[in-house]
């Protein structure tokens, strides 16, 4: 898997978003373009946001067990998988803020680096390791821009 933490694979997705237009559409799935943008966006806001509520302790202990092995290992998503609450993008959103948004993100996590990550608090799965936090944030990428074709 690439890896989110270094400056080549983090500039190759920024390409990759850079080619989206906001008459890009989807190989599968529901979501318009500037929708997928701003779902892709939860990853983050959930790591350098305060917005979304914490899951309560039994929650997350469910979390923990059933989802985080799904998020963080690195096989890919399955096409038209059930999608977290949090993540549901309902409303239309702006094409270009959701795209600006997404690449500051990612340039953010980038130039952070893995030390920041490795061992941090995730919002819903506990401590994760640096290899973990890259599985979670790529993947989702990756799916999303293929999704998109891209």
């Amino acid at each position: 898997m690439k890896n989110v933490f270094t400056r080549q694979d983090a500039t190759d997705l920024i390409i990759r978003i850079n080619k989206l237009a906001p008459q890009t559409k989807p190989q599968w799935g529901k979501m318009s373009v500037s929708q997928m943008l701003a779902h892709c966006n939860v990853t983050y806001e959930l790591v350098y946001e305060d917005k979304h509520p914490k899951p309560n302790a039994f929650v997350k202990l469910l979390l923990k067990l059933f989802v985080k092995p799904t998020v963080v290992n690195d096989k890919p998503f399955k096409k038209s998988g059930q999608t977290a609450p949090a993540f549901v993008i309902k409303d239309e959103k702006n094409f270009n803020e959701e795209k600006d948004r997404l690449i500051n993100y990612i340039q953010k996590t980038q130039q952070l680096g893995e030390a920041h990550f490795d061992g941090k608090e995730s919002h819903s799965f506990g401590k994760l390791n640096k290899t973990e936090w890259n599985n979670m944030f790529y993947k989702h990428l990756e799916h999303h821009l293929t999704q998109f074709g891209v």
